[in-house]
């Protein structure tokens, strides 16, 4: 055997029906930083669950309480157990979609196997992602290929329930698996293979189900079932009287059988038992036996009730089930008419149906000629009893498409049955031409169904109901009677995602994967998915961002458009990285440095399109725009969202505008960031950036920031224009003697050769000539006045006055200062002279960069309108992970997310 090649579950996708949630596809997806999509995730999330709940929740509410109404109508007991997740991989169907289009299609998947004998096989049983399951390669090379394959069912079973696997761990959630074969171990022992620790555990059948147990850390029971033929659907039946019981809260049951060794076919061979033809002709006169099969499911079973409570689509209800044995029948493997007919009883007894409300059976239907008559006898004595002649038990068998499951059969037909309830059509069983002469269906009143046909329900709109049977061949046999979903198959509007709603940010999808190869594979598949579907980008959205594992590497993929969203799953494919997407590996060790915008960076419109919606944001600036007002800045929201005016002076350029509306804003979107989950790790600012800075650390509470920013920015507007700033490419100790000469100052150090000067215009005019002389590039800046240099004196006695009046608490978070570009002593940020000493003196950012370096992070979110400080961070670190809130030539909605 071979591991599986690809470094993730990339072939493990939720398979679903037409009919079932919106998209399923495995959660194997991307890479950015710790943050990166970290952030984007808890952002769509929350976009996800406003846009699909809580500002839509009362629709959500009438779904789920319709939900409970139809439960009420169709079982009054609270024993109902609801299937809300299924996984399998059969003979040509590795997933439910393509298991339903191959019954609905009438396929048959038997083929000429490797041995020559036909057989029901599936691809690839050897390969496995043994990493991903934390197996070495040589742990997984001595583990049974059935252990393997149930971790994979496992886990698609639990992603297609809308289980995030990792919230399972330490829940009284159990695993209750059928097995019956054995054929690695006789493979490894004629290999001459040598046992040992790997072995030991790879081998044992109990390990089948207790590996998933472990994996997933579930600590409810968790057992291997071996009844022969029946050990699945048994496991089914166990796994529901546990739910029952209280034992378990959620179960994970089904089974698994693969041929591997031709030892069990010969003596099937040399015992009669199997078909000649290689054809499974279930209840036809050509009955000569079964055709092996190979494959396995798993679903998950929860109590109706906590199923609908939760919102979690529902495939079918298990309604009642029963076990028993032949004991004392005509042989040990010879099939007995009462012991079938005690469990058909028994399970509609508990189910509280009437047999003649059923309308049809999943066979065991093995094809044999002495059992086929057997179970025809049993359902018709059961089934048969008391039905009108014209509305016979309709009958068939998925095992004249796959081949007999064996330990896996009973759960393939419950699979089977659960799909034809959820699309309420039955598929044809194949291979019937005439019955069989001991089997008197007309008097029975059963029927083979021989085409595929819809199933309506009753004239009195009740709801279908179907057997399931599997018969092991000790005796032990099972029944399970399966209830249509409470309400019908129509899912109900409002449970996934609700129409109408209004958007919170721009839409996205999320996908993460172990590797970023797999991440790109999974790009591929949904990009097909789409073309294939028709599905809607904002449900598989929603079913990414809520219902999956966030694996280390992820993509953020805006879906608005949709043909920008092909176009941006096909590059992502391809190796690139479109505009607009997000890239990105998390690390548990990954550290947030927030950046907050200094003036400059401020232009009209800014925040207008983002106001407009997220209402996270907008009742956040609501607040603080509020606020400002009371402490004198009025009309900000006009001032910030006005265009800009060709030929007109932008208002927002104005000292006592800008200070307070970038103020507003970045508080605005820090809230909205931590929302949704953005928890830094260090903030600073640029000049008046830090003031926001020091609000969100907690250093000044709103009423009190609300206070300072209004009045630092009227006292520095007020000021006399003439003055300006100027800045420098060149190192700030080569400045020093040019300030002195020139009677200027430094008024910002950005980087190691980057430095802004600030002082009278004349006198910066002269110095822009003295650096253009030197060949040293410069640049003048757009601004009213001399920020940081002592052109700002005469106005420090009067913002001390109400600096004096402001009331500071140490941060909650680690806060760098400009004045030193090393972490605030919280002593002397809570002073009035700190801040005199900020508006007074030189900028230390690229110190302070560095500090953020030297103290582990690793990205840097700017928050402001615009991103200025990025460009900054470039001087001094290498390389650095920035990411920017908003971007002027950007949809605002689209580059926060």
């Amino acid at each position: 055997m071979r591991p599986r090649a690809k470094t993730d579950l990339t072939h493990l996708r939720s398979r679903v029906p037409p009919s079932g949630p919106d998209i399923f596809a495995t959660a194997a997806l991307s890479r950015s930083s710790p943050v990166l999509l970290s952030t984007a995730d808890h952002y769509c999330c929350r976009w996800l669950v406003y846009r699909g709940g809580r500002n839509c929740m009362a629709g959500h509410g009438d779904a789920i309480a319709q939900k409970a109404q139809d439960a009420k109508k169709s079982e009054d007991r609270s024993d109902a157990i609801a299937v809300i997740g299924m996984s399998c991989r059969f003979p040509g169907a590795p997933g439910t979609a393509e298991f339903w289009q191959l019954l609905s299609s009438g396929a048959d998947a038997i083929v000429t196997a490797a041995d020559g004998r036909r057989r029901g096989t599936i691809d690839a049983p050897a390969d496995f992602d043994a990493a991903f399951f934390g197996m070495s390669p040589r742990e997984a090379a001595a583990t049974d290929p059935q252990q393997r394959l149930v971790l994979e069912l496992g886990w698609e079973a639990l992603e297609d329930a809308g289980i995030v696997p990792e919230s399972l761990r330490g829940e009284a959630a159990s695993v209750f698996v059928g097995a019956m074969n054995d054929d690695y171990a006789t493979l490894l022992h004629r290999a001459g293979a040598p046992t040992d620790t790997y072995t030991a555990t790879g081998l044992q059948h109990s390990m089948i189900a207790n590996r998933l147990s472990y994996f997933l850390g579930l600590r409810g029971p968790s057992l291997v079932v071996d009844t022969g033929q029946s050990s699945s659907l048994v496991a089914v039946a166990l796994a529901v009287e546990s739910l029952r019981g209280g034992t378990s809260r959620i179960a994970l049951a089904g089974g698994v059988n693969l041929v591997l060794a031709e030892e069990g076919s010969a003596a099937m061979e040399r015992a009669g038992a199997l078909s000649p033809d290689g054809r499974c002709h279930t209840f036809d006169a050509r009955a000569n036996g079964y055709v092996r099969g190979e494959g396995g499911a798993i679903v998950v079973l929860k109590p109706l009730a906590a199923a609908l409570a939760d919102g979690d689509r529902v495939y079918c209800v298990v309604r009642g089930v029963a076990t028993g044995n032949d004991g004392g029948g005509p042989g040990l493997t010879v099939p007995d008419r009462a012991g079938q007919e005690a469990v058909l009883r028994a399970a509609c007894d508990q189910a509280g149906v009437h047999p003649a409300d059923v309308r049809f059976v999943e066979l065991h239907g093995t094809g044999t000629p002495a059992g086929d008559p057997v179970e025809a006898q049993a359902l018709g004595t059961v089934y048969g009893t008391g039905r009108p002649a014209d509305k016979p038990l309709l009958v068939g068998s998925v095992k004249t498409n796959i081949g007999h499951l064996e330990g896996a059969a009973g759960i393939a037909g419950f699979v089977k049955a659960a799909l034809c309830l959820r699309e309420r059509a039955l598929p044809a069983s194949l291979n019937f031409e005439a019955p069989n002469p001991a089997i008197p269906l007309e008097r029975l009143r059963l029927k083979v169904q021989t085409a595929h046909a819809a199933l309506e329900p009753g004239a009195g709109g009740e709801p279908l109901l179907a057997g399931v049977s599997a018969f092991g061949m000790g005796g032990t046999n099972c029944h399970v009677v399966l209830e249509e979903t409470p309400g019908g198959r129509r899912r109900p509007a409002g449970t996934g995602r609700a129409d109408g709603c209004l958007f919170s940010a721009a839409p996205m999808l999320l996908l993460s994967a172990r590797s970023e190869h797999a991440l790109r594979e999974q790009a591929a598949r949904l990009r097909k998915h789409l073309e294939d579907s028709g599905a809607d980008p904002l449900d598989i959205a929603y079913s990414l961002a809520t219902t999956r594992t966030r694996f280390e590497y992820r993509a953020a993929v805006p879906c608005g458009d949709p043909d920008r969203l092909s176009s941006a799953l096909a590059g992502l494919a391809a190796g690139q990285t479109p505009r607009g997407m997000r890239i990105g590996s998390t690390d548990a060790d990954g550290r947030l440095t927030l950046l907050f915008t200094g003036q400059g960076a401020q232009h009209p419109g800014m925040g207008r399109e983002l106001y407009t919606t997220d209402p996270h944001f907008a009742a956040a600036l609501d607040e603080v725009l509020e606020e400002l007002h009371r402490c004198g800045a009025e009309g900000l929201r006009e001032v910030m969202f006005t265009p800009h005016q060709p030929d007109q002076p932008d208002l927002l350029d104005r000292t006592e505008h800008t200070q307070p509306a970038l103020f507003a804003l970045q508080t605005a979107l820090y809230r909205t960031l931590t929302a949704h989950g953005t928890q830094p790790h260090l903030v600073l600012g640029h000049s008046v950036g830090e003031i926001t800075a020091a609000h969100i650390a907690g250093v000044l509470d709103l009423p009190d920031a609300a206070r300072l920013i209004p009045t630092r920015a009227h006292l520095m507007g007020q000021l006399p224009t003439g003055r300006a700033m100027l800045t420098v490419q060149a190192a700030e100790h080569d400045l020093n003697d040019l300030t002195r000469t020139h009677g200027v100052e430094i008024a910002a150090v950005n980087g190691p050769t980057h430095c802004v000067l600030s002082g009278p215009r004349t006198a910066l005019q002269e110095t822009a000539q003295h650096l253009h002389r030197q060949g040293i590039r410069h640049s003048w800046l757009k601004v009213s006045h001399a920020f940081h240099s002592a052109l700002m004196d005469p106005m420090l006695d009067a913002f001390r006055d109400t600096l004096t009046t402001l009331n500071y608490q140490p941060p909650t978070i680690p806060l760098i200062s400009n004045l030193t570009g090393h972490i605030a002593d919280p002593h002397h940020l809570c002073t009035p002279q700190y801040w005199i000493d900020h508006a007074r003196h030189t900028v230390r950012f690229a110190d302070a960069i560095q500090t953020a370096h030297d103290q582990g992070t690793t990205t840097y979110l700017e928050i402001g309108p615009h991103p200025t400080l990025t460009t900054l961070l470039h001087h001094t670190l290498n390389n650095p992970t920035t990411i920017p809130t908003l971007h002027r030539k950007h949809p605002e909605p689209e580059t926060l997310t």
